[in-house]
């Protein structure tokens, strides 16, 4: 079944006899003294967060075991499967399994635990009753885990192999980041990410703040390292540096690798240095091991790298049609020849590259035949193991099968809370070409709705597109997957197209639920170009009569929630008596996430108005709400909003390099990055203005004073240049997306950045921000515009020329509650009188 392949040697021959007495048992530990000494001072001062990080191969595993040997007290070590069920914290479950035995008294959250573990029932709390919000229940989970934490505490928790870790593992871990246990050094183990890809939990720790995550990233060995292992290994006091040059290039200085390669050498014997006895690559060394094995035992192993990893002696005897003896006689065989090691709990591949190069070796027919085999044997099994069915029925070429079980491992994750995982099931079943349309409609509804929340937007959108594509789409499918495709279109920053989905798709929602939902997202005027403020407030109208005809209080919720933020952004008071009376409500109460969300777009409405005092209250309780419900998905909004909240009042110092790093990390919550940007590139603007004027900006508390009058300066063109580049690149992006307040933002601020210098070029950017503004119907939004147009006009000597820009100024806010565009319109009219 497995290829021997043909001998890759130069001298070709038969293989020298296997040697075991040549072998020194296991290849000493060398180097990695600096990661190790590392990784030993930060455990030894818990609480801490470290991710070891590597390519595979690179000795991730080895160095753990090096420091877990020198770490006294309790270890909690669990290990992620490459297909694991769907099965949320299942890695975390397994540590605190492994430590159960010293559980002392338990916090009542704890009891939360107890329908995943119900093996500890006898020392485990109750389980509380459930929550109404899915949010709330699964944060509660978190700080049930976070809990038992604690009392197994001090301890050493390591989970390795996280880049297969499900994604409400990352969410844990990113929230024990931020909400260290008392005593719990967390060390996990991870390969590295690839170019352009990322896994969930490198995903969930790129949104935590650079300080709660020690990253030490492992490389390959040098030349030095090499050649101590080459000397111990082989015995030679002085290795030559050919040998270890040629060590080098055959192993790209992978440790796994490099072990392997001197493991065959000692066994071998001969010349080291001899051009036919250093194997070429991880391949060839397996070849050399696989060749005194006999057919049968190939095959057994062949079926066991099928499998997977720890290879379950039972499933190969059924998979194979042999008895239990014979199974194990072949893979002890295996072992002797060095192709599998023991583990403690059974025999098991060296290393995932190992099982990879035999799994290689069988011929495409018979890996195919292996996993329906395989797959027919865990159909049996109960619970059915539906993930790994799955991924065995997919390699073996049955698409119906892999649909059919992929579907029932994301019901299965969706009933458990894991959206993401439900995602990244069913994108897969998209790629199967014969599915069925109306198949294809109903898992693609299920993918949306998953991956609103999930990991997988990116990779869902094309999805959704191609179908919304087929005019033969019935109208019900096609109403939901717009609706869909449009929010997740929002959330990856492109407002327009966002927006414009959503539209298409509200004429065919059939239920009221839904359809005041989507109206719901249409009436918020500062997301979108292109739609008056009168078609927003005819959208929330709409949306009230269908959440009325829904009698769905959630319904209801998200629309009040919505026509709080319109009329916030109108200057109309009566957004406030709306929003007080919503926070006092039992409904919003009892939907933290919601309530954190509605608060911080409340904030920033509040912001936009220019009611400072109120915007600083709404942040402060959207903030405890993110901390509360641990949903980290919005950390980075209310991170933003305090940015945004600290300019605007005028606190300058530091600010550029919180946005800064805010933009760095922003770039996995595409909805925020283009705000962000805008607000750092006004803050560089903002910083040379004030510079220029040789005063403090940050002394002043409202936005447009602190910007009023600014001339001429010494800061150095460099940073004028930054600035002004900084700000065209968000008018170019946020043109492209159709997103208005980051537009009228970046215009008003480049206005104002080429006022003293080019007033002409400051005037055709003020022109446009009021341009846009005009069609938005909100006039003030465009104070710093126009006050721009003022000071422009005046120092031209033709203060004339504006007076159309300030009269439709004070018009537009004539009755409304916005006192920054009154404090601009004040400037405006000391300069441009009536």
């Amino acid at each position: 079944m497995i290829d021997s392949g043909e001998d890759k040697t130069r001298g070709g021959g038969s293989p020298t006899p296997v040697r075991p007495e040549r072998l020194r048992g296991p290849v000493e530990f060398v180097g990695r003294a600096a990661e190790l000494a590392q990784l030993r001072r930060l455990a030894a001062n818990p609480p801490c967060l470290i991710l070891l990080e590597g390519e595979p191969g690179i000795g991730k595993s080895r160095l753990v075991a090096e420091l877990l040997a020198e770490l006294p007290g309790r270890h909690l070590i669990g290990e992620c499967d490459d297909v694991p069920e769907p099965f949320p914290l299942g890695v975390l479950l397994d540590a605190i399994r492994g430590g159960a035995a010293q559980l002392g008294p338990l916090s009542p959250v704890a009891g939360a635990l107890a329908p995943l573990l119900p093996e500890l029932a006898d020392v485990l709390p109750d389980a509380p009753p459930p929550l109404v919000d899915p949010a709330a229940e699964r944060h509660r989970l978190l700080r049930a885990v976070a809990a038992v934490l604690a009392a197994l505490s001090p301890a050493t928790l390591l989970l390795e192999d996280l880049h297969w870790a499900d994604p409400a593992t990352c969410e844990l871990l990113a929230y024990l980041s931020t909400h260290p246990v008392e005593g719990l050094a967390v060390v996990l183990t991870a390969r590295t990410a690839t170019p352009g890809g990322s896994t969930p939990i490198h995903d969930a720790l790129a949104r935590t703040p650079p300080w709660s995550v020690t990253r030490v990233a492992l490389s390959p060995l040098d030349a030095d390292d090499v050649r101590r292992l080459a000397a111990r290994t082989l015995r030679l006091d002085d290795p030559p540096q050919q040998l270890t040059a040629t060590l080098l290039d055959r192993t790209a200085g992978i440790p796994f690798v490099v072990e392997e390669v001197l493991r065959t050498l000692a066994e071998r014997g001969g010349d080291p240095l001899a051009d036919d006895s250093v194997p070429f690559v991880l391949r060839d060394v397996l070849l050399w091991r696989l060749r005194p094995l006999d057919e049968a035992t190939r095959e057994v192993l062949g079926a066991a790298a099928v499998l997977g990893m720890a290879p379950d002696q039972r499933i190969l005897a059924s998979v194979l049609g042999l008895d239990r003896v014979a199974i194990g006689a072949a893979l002890t065989a295996a072992h002797r020849a060095g192709l599998l090691h023991d583990a403690g709990d059974g025999l098991r591949f060296r290393h995932d590259l190992a099982r990879q190069v035999v799994y290689d070796l069988v011929s495409r027919e018979s890996r195919e035949w292996l996993h329906l085999r395989v797959a027919r044997v865990l159909e049996q099994e109960l619970p059915r193991p539906v993930a790994q069915l799955a991924h065995h029925y997919r390699r073996a070429g049955s698409g119906a099968d892999f649909v059919r079980n992929a579907e029932a491992a994301a019901d299965l994750a969706t009933e458990r809370g894991d959206d993401a995982t439900a995602a990244s099931f069913l994108l897969q079943t998209m790629d199967i070409a014969e599915l069925p349309r109306p198949v294809r409609v109903r898992l693609a509804a299920k993918l949306g709705r998953s991956a609103i929340d999930g990991l997988s937007q990116a990779d869902a959108i094309p999805v959704l597109e191609r179908l919304l594509a087929d005019r033969r789409l019935p109208p019900g499918a096609r109403g939901e997957l717009g609706l869909v495709l449009g929010r997740m279109l929002r959330q990856q920053g492109e407002a327009l197209r966002g927006y414009t989905e959503i539209e298409r798709a509200v004429p065919y929602l059939r239920a009221p639920r839904r359809k005041a939902q989507a109206l719901a997202v249409l009436a918020a005027p500062d997301t979108v170009v292109g739609r008056h403020v009168d078609d927003h407030l005819a959208r929330c109208a709409q949306a009230e009569t269908a959440a009325a005809a829904s009698g769905d209080p959630a319904a209801h919720l998200a629309v009040r929630i919505a026509r709080a933020s319109l009329l916030l952004e109108l200057g109309d008071p009566a957004a406030w008596a709306i929003i007080s009376e919503l926070r006092a409500s039992v409904e919003l109460a009892d939907r933290p996430r919601e309530h954190a969300r509605a608060c911080l777009n409340w904030a920033q409405g509040a912001l936009h108005a220019g009611h400072p005092e109120q915007a600083e209250a709404l942040l402060a309780a959207g903030r405890a709400l993110v901390d509360q419900t641990g949903y980290e998905r919005l950390a980075s909004l209310v991170e933003a909003t305090e940015l945004s909240l600290d300019r605007a009042a005028g606190r300058l110092d530091g600010l550029a390099e919180r946005l800064s790093r805010l933009v760095a990390s922003a770039e996995r919550m595409p909805v925020t990055l283009l705000d962000a940007r805008a607000e750092l590139a006004t803050v560089l603007a903002l910083t040379v203005t004030a510079e220029r004027a040789g005063r403090a900006y940050g002394s002043r508390v409202s936005r447009t004073e602190g910007c009023a009058g600014f001339g001429g300066g010494n800061r150095g063109r460099d940073e004028v240049e930054s600035a002004e580049r900084a700000l065209r690149e968000v008018v170019a992006d946020a043109r492209r997306v159709g997103a208005i307040w980051p537009l009228v933002q970046a215009l008003s601020a480049l206005a104002r950045l080429t006022v003293a210098g080019r007033p002409d070029e400051a005037v055709r950017h003020a022109a446009e921000a009021l341009s846009v503004v005009r069609g938005k119907g909100i006039l003030a939004w465009a104070a710093d515009a126009v006050l721009v147009l003022a000071e422009a006009a005046a120092a031209q000597g033709e203060p004339a020329r504006a007076a159309a820009a300030v009269a439709e100024l004070e018009a537009g806010i004539a009755g409304r509650d916005t006192p920054l565009a009154r404090a601009a319109l004040r400037q405006c009219r000391d300069l441009v009188p009536a």
